[in-house]
């Protein structure tokens, strides 16, 4: 019998895999647009009130826009930032504690070559 860390670990395995897919097929052939998770889920300490929080990057800050809303309407997230690449730098590297967290824990939904 699994225990409750091993069903939350692979729930969130399995929402974490869904999200990737949904952001593959939204960035196919869409070079420089990048999904990050944040948040609860992407700490793992989500409950079942717990929303997707996703960061959407785009080249320029039009291009973000387009993709937050995208994302939006594929039902992937249920808030979007979106970024443009350089907005995006500037607050993984800010000193402000809020962006320091977000970094941190943010999880690179796609592409998935790191970071």
């Amino acid at each position: 019998m699994a225990t409750l860390q091993q069903l939350r670990a692979e729930r969130r395995r399995e929402r974490l895999q869904a999200l990737q897919h949904g952001a593959d097929t939204l960035v196919a052939g869409r070079p420089g647009l990048e999904v990050w998770l944040f948040g609860s889920w992407a700490r793992g300490d989500w409950d079942s009130g717990s929303d997707v929080d996703l960061i959407a990057v785009a080249p320029t800050r039009q291009e973000a826009d387009a993709f937050a809303d995208g994302l939006l309407s594929a039902c992937l997230g249920d808030d979007v930032i979106a970024l443009d690449a350089a907005q995006w730098q500037e607050r993984l590297h800010s000193q402000d504690p809020h962006w320091r967290g977000i970094a941190r824990d943010a999880i690179r939904l796609t592409p998935r070559d790191g970071r």
